[in-house]
């Protein structure tokens, strides 16, 4: 006799993975390997996903953490900056090193840039709500001159922070933040600081809100919500505390199937599925797999949003034809 598999209903968020900057930063390596030939060096992981920066490295992309690992046989393959962006000192270092690089920066990610030199360009003092140590906030605040920007990572921080002129003063977003935390903060400057300017638009990008209203509108309810994506993905860990927030029994980020911890998650009926920007769809396909296995699944496909964004590669690179097969590491077969 076959035993019967459990129901389980998997309410599966859209939107959820890759965004347009996170795609647009991938088509890069892989069209540079295309045009230029292995290798293409590559500063930092181009997108936090170890099986991305895997399947790109197995296409012949090499990761360094610094300019100076390039061997000088080397220097004219092309190295490509990360799509979190870089501090102004790197692509200068890189053009002291006569070296040929690509730019992966989102283009979000860029008007954050963008907006921070304006703020100092008007004479104010840059407050830089983010996560000290990750790659984005070092490359915004590597934008301006030392002492230029303060970072104000909580509202303890915000409450602490003394300026020299309380009437000049600006502030910018990263762009991968909790909204409702980052809300908090910007409250708790703006009732010590009236002054405080905002940027000239929002700096946490329509990929991360997107995501973080998905997951609010699935989370309720559920028996386990799971994340896909990796431990140093910002946006990925915000969203399984969005989905906690939002009355999940328990929630937990994940970057493989292997990784799900079946003795722990009991008996459930209602499972919550989303996926950081920089998770591939193959990923979740392969974690709706492991389910089925285990019980007789359900899809409930949870829509909040349509996206539509698509950010164009640079010029260097259009000539180049991008192929679903060259995307099919990380997108499965077309």
């Amino acid at each position: 006799m076959i035993e019967k598999k459990p129901l389980l209903t998997i309410r599966l968020c859209q939107p959820r993975g890759f965004c347009a900057g996170v795609d647009r930063a991938i088509q890069i390596v892989v069209l540079a390997l295309k045009k230029y030939g292995a290798p293409v060096y590559v500063r930092h992981e181009i997108v936090h996903n170890r099986y991305v920066v895997e399947g790109l490295q197995s296409l012949g992309a090499v990761f360094i953490e610094e300019l100076s690992e390039i061997p000088p046989e080397h220097r004219k393959s092309p190295v490509v900056f990360s799509a979190h962006g870089v501090p102004k000192s790197v692509p200068a270092d890189a053009e002291a090193r006569d070296l040929f690089y690509l730019d992966a920066t989102c283009p979000l990610v860029s008007k954050v840039h963008k907006q921070a030199m304006r703020h100092q360009r008007l004479g104010r003092h840059v407050l830089l709500i983010g996560h000290a140590g990750h790659p984005e906030v070092i490359g915004t605040m590597g934008q301006l001159p030392d002492g230029a920007v303060t970072l104000i990572e909580t509202e303890a921080d915000a409450a602490r922070f003394v300026p020299a002129d309380p009437a000049a003063l600006g502030f910018v977003t990263q762009t991968t933040l909790s909204v409702e935390d980052t809300a908090g903060i910007i409250r708790a400057l703006e009732q010590r600081f009236p002054e405080l300017h905002a940027p000239a638009a929002e700096s946490i990008c329509y990929a991360t809100t997107n995501r973080q209203e998905a997951v609010k509108e699935t989370a309720a309810g559920a028996d386990l919500f799971l994340v896909v994506g990796a431990p140093n993905s910002s946006n990925s860990r915000r969203l399984v505390e969005v989905a906690e927030r939002a009355g999940a029994r328990m929630s937990l980020l994940v970057q493989r199937a292997s990784e799900i911890p079946w003795d722990e998650i009991g008996g459930i009926s209602t499972l919550g599925l989303s996926a950081g920007a920089s998770a591939p769809e193959m990923i979740v396909d392969e974690i709706i797999d492991a389910f089925r296995h285990r019980f007789d699944v359900t899809i409930d496909l949870a829509i909040t949003a349509t996206e539509t964004e698509d950010f164009p590669v640079m010029r260097v690179l259009r000539d180049v034809e991008l192929t679903a097969a060259d995307m099919a590491f990380v997108n499965g077969a077309a």
